[in-house]
């Protein structure tokens, strides 16, 4: 099965030059924990509540600052046409819970987290949770 067949295709973004507060309103208002940040249907970055909270008023930035200023750029994709079990193996490999989706021309066209996968493959989402969780100094918070 590609991701593509499991993606949530409506998906929220914010734009860098939007401020934190932004980010917080629109993430409160969809229940979400994360915004994928685009700029002209391009996907630049991403920014978590973990981002506004740490790297943001954690380090002393207000409300007013730029997304642009405190989002993560190394962002991890997959292909629209991936297949299901490479993107699990890889979101558990690289300690990820939610993923961008982009077709080829680099647009993103949806987002694929670790429970849309569940219903199809519940034993390889477990063991991707599995990797997710362990112990690792691959996302430290540290500036």
């Amino acid at each position: 099965m590609n991701v593509s067949q499991c993606m949530t295709s409506i998906v929220e973004t914010i734009r860098p030059d939007q401020t934190l507060a932004d980010a917080a309103r629109a993430m409160e208002a969809g229940d979400y924990g994360i915004l994928p940040v685009a700029e002209n249907d391009r996907l630049v970055g991403m920014i978590s509540d973990r981002d506004i909270a740490i790297r943001g008023i954690g380090c002393g930035h207000g409300p007013e600052t730029k997304v642009s200023e405190v989002m993560s750029s190394d962002v991890l994709y997959c292909l629209s046409d991936a297949d299901v079990d490479d993107v699990m193996a890889n979101m558990g490999e690289t300690q990820v819970r939610r993923m961008p989706v982009i077709d080829e021309r680099k647009h993103m066209v949806g987002i694929v987290s670790l429970s849309d996968f569940a219903p199809s493959s519940a034993s390889r989402t477990g063991k991707s949770l599995s990797e997710i969780t362990r112990p690792s100094s691959k996302h430290s918070q540290s500036i």
